[in-house]
């Protein structure tokens, strides 16, 4: 184990440690809160493991960045966005699924909660072990249906009634998810080929037919002028008067203008700032409206539009300024170095949103858990402590730097071949479809949409690999009746001996 892992794994131990002192004079019933504490820390360390790795596979699969590079860049944009906009307010009826939380006996409530951040941790760790990505916010909604129901088989009253539209809305996001990013992405990514790289390949194509027939021409003439007039054979003066005559610096002229005229930077100057300018409209608006959608960012509506539109000018006067610095003569490196900037932006948004997002399936249980613990009730909301986010946050950078390496590898690697081109299509068409469906209220899953875009990019290009997709659908299928198993046993077990 390298000194870097074991530094990380200390200030951890150490945090962990000050987490567990703090709810000593929190709580009133302080074995709950370590048995909580433990597992709300292990299932926030397992969604850094999995859920956190798909922000960064393409990356990794294009080669834009090193796994450890990838590992760095998330653990930053995941902890700055669980820490700083993860926590203002969390919701403990977390996702709906039970509809009277509030009037059950806390105890319960608690015990449903409890049972939920043990069968998620569990199982969410044997997805990443097996390397397959898979939902977080499945798993824990698995975990209260599964206690929830356990709950009601015991007959405790209240019992828990359950929404069973959230459960119908999660078996059709097993397709709709992956389909609409699968989609979305392949639409993107024929536009990319069709109008950016397809005409520069065709240009670049020429542009070498002509600078070949131009060194042809050149040699040809010389040959013939030399031949012509032997005087001149192995005279230094015979260049000068070549380029004296006029019907050679003529055609010399056709040949340069013809390469100018040809100019790939021109090409890329014309449509790459306008992609850049869309790509700052997408991106900055999921930031806007959904990872800082619980922050009070002091903006009106119309600051915010107009911060955004601000950032959209930005892109493209910044892009344009690259393009004409960038060296002339590699279109094919120019284009997929731009592309790769635009994959790491893209991504690091990704990141950002889902630490903001995502972190609430560990947190959400555990400030349920806190509260019955704390007050003796059940809040339908709860601000979270800043304690609470710190160590949460921690956790999910954790598991992402110990355990990420494998579904990094899966989602990059093992399903289609991926390029810089290729990588920003399918983030950007997940990033798409995950701001089109929270505007308009759709429950999705990012990682189902993530690996759809990554698969719509693998059907365009004929090297899909749906041998790898099969387990990973299969897991799917399986997380939620998985989590549902495991937090019926624990509930029994918390039931009995709590």
């Amino acid at each position: 184990m390298s000194k870097d892992n074991i530094f990380i794994g200390i200030a951890y131990a150490l945090v962990c440690i000050a987490f567990l002192y703090w709810g000593y004079s929190y709580t009133n019933a302080y074995i709950f809160f370590i048995i909580a504490a433990i597992f709300g820390f292990f299932l926030a360390f397992n969604i850094g493991a999995n859920d956190v790795a798909n922000a960064f596979g393409t990356s990794v699969g294009a080669k834009t960045l090193t796994i450890k590079q990838a590992l760095i860049i998330a653990a930053i944009f995941e902890f700055s966005g669980a820490f700083f906009a993860g926590g203002e307010v969390t919701s403990t009826i977390k996702s709906g699924i039970i509809t009277n939380g509030e009037s059950m006996q806390a105890k319960y409530f608690a015990f449903v909660m409890m049972s939920a951040l043990i069968s998620s941790s569990i199982w969410i760790f044997i997805a990443t072990f097996k390397s397959l990505p898979v939902s977080s916010t499945h798993s824990i909604i698995g975990g209260i249906l599964g206690a929830a129901l356990c709950l009601n088989a015991i007959n405790i009253n209240p019992s828990a009634n359950i929404d069973w539209n959230v459960i119908l809305t999660i078996v059709s996001s097993w397709v709709i998810s992956p389909l609409m990013g699968g989609i979305l992405s392949y639409i993107i990514y024929a536009l990319i080929f069709k109008f950016i790289l397809v005409p520069i390949k065709q240009k670049t194509i020429e542009l070498k037919n002509i600078k070949k027939d131009k060194e042809n021409y050149k040699k040809d003439y010389i040959d013939t002028f030399m031949q012509s007039d032997k005087s001149y054979q192995h005279s230094e003066l015979y260049g000068i008067l070549l380029n004296q005559n006029s019907t050679y610096n003529e055609k010399m002229k056709e040949f340069n203008k013809a390469e100018k005229n040809l100019n790939i930077n021109k090409l890329l100057s014309s449509r790459i700032p306008l992609l850049a300018s869309l790509i700052a409209l997408v991106i900055s608006t999921m930031l806007f409206y959904k990872a800082l959608k619980n922050v009070n960012t002091g903006l009106s509506n119309f600051s915010t539009i107009l911060v955004i539109l601000i950032i959209c000018v930005s892109a493209y006067i910044l892009s344009s300024g690259i393009i004409n610095i960038m060296k002339k003569g590699e279109p094919k490196k120019a284009v997929n170095r731009i592309f790769s900037w635009f994959q790491i932006f893209t991504a690091c948004t990704f990141a950002f949103s889902h630490g903001a997002n995502d972190i609430s399936n560990a947190v959400g249980p555990f400030i349920a858990i806190l509260d019955y613990l704390h007050e003796n009730t059940i809040n339908a909301k709860a601000a979270v402590p800043t304690f609470v986010m710190l160590v949460f946050s921690f956790s999910l950078v954790l598991g992402l730097w110990y355990l990420g390496k494998s579904v990094i590898k899966t989602v990059g690697k093992n399903l289609a071949k991926i390029k810089p081109t290729t990588g920003f299509s399918a983030e950007f068409g997940a990033a798409i479809v995950i701001l089109l469906a929270t505007a308009f209220g759709i429950p999705i899953s990012s990682t189902h949409v993530l690996i759809g875009a990554v698969l719509g990019i693998g059907v365009f290009n004929k090297n899909a690999n749906f041998k790898t997709m099969k387990p990973i659908a299969l897991a799917w299928v399986v997380t939620l009746p998985a989590s549902a198993f495991i937090s019926a046993i624990a509930f029994v077990l918390l039931y009995n001996f709590l």
